[in-house]
């Protein structure tokens, strides 16, 4: 019955909610256990179903971690949640793909471009030479390559800003990159030209943070972003006419 339904469904986020004040209360920081299952729905005032329904909400949100026969932890409150929905909003149509792409690229630049005087000065002589070797991966493997090309990006684009020492800058930047890669193969037009200019911005952000050259740091992050920007608003023509 309908009325029923809601009822159910008001308890069980009641729950959802009675569940995240406790580990708000309690201080607890992730991997740090939650009470039994039992202890739960005393302390909630919530039956044993209601108690089950709301891990698992909570638990695909990573707010909490399920270890089958060793019982409930804080999760590692990853944004795994935000991929998932964003990856999904891009893949739902075409026009969804253009926007959700260029929302996305215009996110990473934004990020990269507000930390470049912070990434410039805080990356340490390894952490450049690790970048540089990155960027010597991209042209041993090239786009075509797939999976070690795509790696050596991420891998690059995390350690570029790792030094600040933001946790939550570095999981969104990540989250909106996983997304990207995600929805990106969407697009036609990656040319050799693109890949070629891909790698030369990426060793131009190294040698520009090498040198402590906020001012060419950021052209580099121009010319990275430029072929992509590209792609989308080709891509967004072609869907315009093609309508």
């Amino acid at each position: 019955m309908p009325g029923t339904r809601s009822s159910r469904t008001l308890l069980r986020q009641e729950v959802v909610e009675g569940i995240k004040r406790y580990i708000l209360r309690e201080r607890l920081r992730p991997g740090d256990p939650l009470p039994t299952e039992p202890a739960l729905c005393e302390a909630l005032g919530a039956s044993r179903s209601s108690v089950r329904e709301a891990i698992k909400i909570l638990d695909a949100l990573d707010i909490v971690d399920v270890r089958h026969g060793h019982g409930t932890y804080v999760g590692r409150l990853s944004l795994s949640a935000l991929v998932e929905s964003l990856t999904f909003r891009g893949l739902l149509s075409p026009g969804d793909d253009f926007q959700v792409l260029a929302d996305l690229v215009d996110v990473r630049e934004l990020f990269e471009r507000g930390m470049a005087e912070r990434i410039v000065s805080s990356l340490s002589s390894e952490q450049l030479d690790t970048l540089d070797s990155l960027v010597q991966t991209m042209r041993e493997t090239g786009a075509g390559d797939g999976g070690g090309f795509v790696a050596a990006d991420r891998a690059f684009h995390a350690l570029l800003i790792a030094p600040v020492g933001n946790d939550l800058i570095g999981q969104l930047s990540m989250a909106f990159w996983d997304v990207y890669t995600i929805v990106a193969p969407h697009l036609d037009g990656f040319t050799h030209a693109d890949e070629l200019s891909t790698i030369s911005a990426h060793q131009s952000l190294v040698d520009a943070a090498r040198a402590e050259d906020t001012t060419a740091f950021l052209k580099a992050l121009e010319e990275h972003y430029a072929p992509v920007r590209r792609r989308v608003t080709e891509a967004r023509a072609r869907d315009d006419a093609a309508s």
